[in-house]
């Protein structure tokens, strides 16, 4: 048997990994990554609801006015940010970069998402604009929703998205679609990532471990915010799988499953009127079913309320999924 070189090594150095590997370094873990490209700028963008975040999670630009469209505009009183890749890409010094697995008492697979059938995918280009404000979903045009995020330094992310589709629609015609919207900038960027990915069968974080949400594709503050707390149980000595996914966690998910099977069915005048009436819930129950992810009352509460206010059209393929 290999001796025990570190307390924990994590495999994987995007997001989830590193937020890990600071964590537990910040803990007094002797903590290794295994990275094989350490170096490698990441050039996808990471938008999440700042009270999602812990307080000292790096910020590249933020909106004050959230905006989302359906049959008709809806203010989303939630401030919502960009976060800064590059810081969040550091590590400490003493965090052991490796470019293969060491042994170590916690070994976390941080690798990303599994395939899976259903996926959300999205083609941008970043535009100059000194507009602040965020649009999370305009759904006035088709099947598909537009999303624009402001990045800082007068530079703007517009892009054509398919929240969830099995298989997921192709780049070439989300990219057809975006340019009928406006020219494309000089930088393009591209989403594909499973909604339904299983979870890893080790012990697994971020977007391994399904921390994916089945119904919007956010992860990545998940693990920022779980990070410190799965860091702590292991100096604790305590199984870290009880943090990762509690039972009300487990719970959540199962309902945010059925969010995603339900989509899946809507046409796309179904889909604007699901979403008309998911901005129309009060704030509180929105934020439940976007970010609860241990809130099975909230949960349940947004899923029963959206039910009760679908017309029996929509109401019955709800039924036919839930």
């Amino acid at each position: 048997m290999d001796p025990v070189e570190f307390d924990v090594v994590v495999i994987g150095g995007g997001p989830a990994g590193r937020a890990l590997a600071r964590a537990c370094a910040q803990e007094g873990l002797h903590t290794a990554i295994v990275d094989r490209h350490p170096h490698r700028v990441w050039t996808a963008t990471y938008g999440a609801w700042a009270d999602e975040l812990p307080p000292d999670t790096p910020v590249a630009a933020t909106s004050s006015v959230v905006r989302a469209y359906a049959r008709e505009e809806h203010l989303i009183p939630r401030t919502y940010v960009v976060l800064d890749n590059a810081r969040l890409h550091e590590l400490p010094q003493d965090v052991t970069v490796l470019r293969e697995p060491r042994a170590a008492r916690y070994t976390f697979n941080a690798t990303g998402a599994r395939k899976g059938r259903a996926e959300q995918t999205a083609v941008g280009t970043v535009i100059e604009s000194n507009d602040t404000e965020t649009t999370l979903m305009d759904w006035r045009n088709g099947d598909t929703f537009l999303y624009r995020v402001p990045l800082g330094h007068n530079k703007v992310l517009v892009e054509e998205t398919c929240l969830a589709r099995r298989p997921g629609m192709p780049l070439s015609e989300l990219r057809a679609r975006l340019h009928t919207r406006l020219e494309a900038g000089q930088q393009e960027e591209r989403v594909r990532f499973p909604l339904d990915a299983p979870r890893q069968k080790d012990l697994a974080f971020g977007a391994a471990a399904g921390f994916i949400h089945p119904a919007t594709g956010y992860s990545v503050a998940t693990s920022l915010a779980l990070a410190p707390k799965v860091a702590q149980a292991v100096k604790a000595g305590e199984n870290p799988k009880h943090v990762i996914w509690s039972r009300k966690a487990r719970i959540v998910h199962g309902l945010r499953r059925f969010g995603l099977e339900a989509l899946l069915r809507l046409d796309a005048a179904e889909t604007r009127d699901f979403f008309e009436l998911f901005f129309r819930l009060p704030p509180e129950l929105q934020r439940a079913y976007l970010s609860g992810r241990e809130d099975v009352r909230g949960t349940t509460a947004a899923m029963v309320e959206l039910f009760r206010a679908a017309p029996w059209r929509l109401r019955a393929n709800l039924v036919n999924t839930w």
